[in-house]
């Protein structure tokens, strides 16, 4: 029974220092930062370049899981060929990868 007692640790308003405390909070928020935040700032930025890099005639894949090749590029909107005598116009944002770089200008 007294090691209960024990393991609850020492009685008193014993109190650390705040920055004893703030220390490794701080130590954790910056590893937070290089590990999740950093890397999604990275894909983002790329994910841009990528969308303000289309072209007529590249394949593309939408993340809504439709390959197609763009027609025309407007500010917002793509203009896709899914299939023959089929159109669809897209939002620049739902495409998800570049599948093939097209030769066309």
């Amino acid at each position: 029974m007294n090691w209960i007692l024990f393991a609850m640790g020492p009685s008193g308003s014993e109190g650390g220092s705040p920055a004893g405390l703030l220390i490794p909070l701080l130590g954790m928020l910056v590893i937070f930062y290089f590990l999740l935040i950093r890397p999604q700032q990275r894909k983002q930025r790329e994910l841009q370049q990528m969308i303000s890099a289309l072209r007529k005639g590249d394949r593309i894949l939408t993340t809504g899981g439709i390959y197609g090749t763009v027609l025309s590029v407007k500010e917002h909107i793509i203009v896709l060929k899914i299939a023959e005598n089929v159109k669809i116009e897209m939002v620049k944002s739902a495409v998800a990868s570049v599948v093939e770089r097209g030769n066309e200008g």
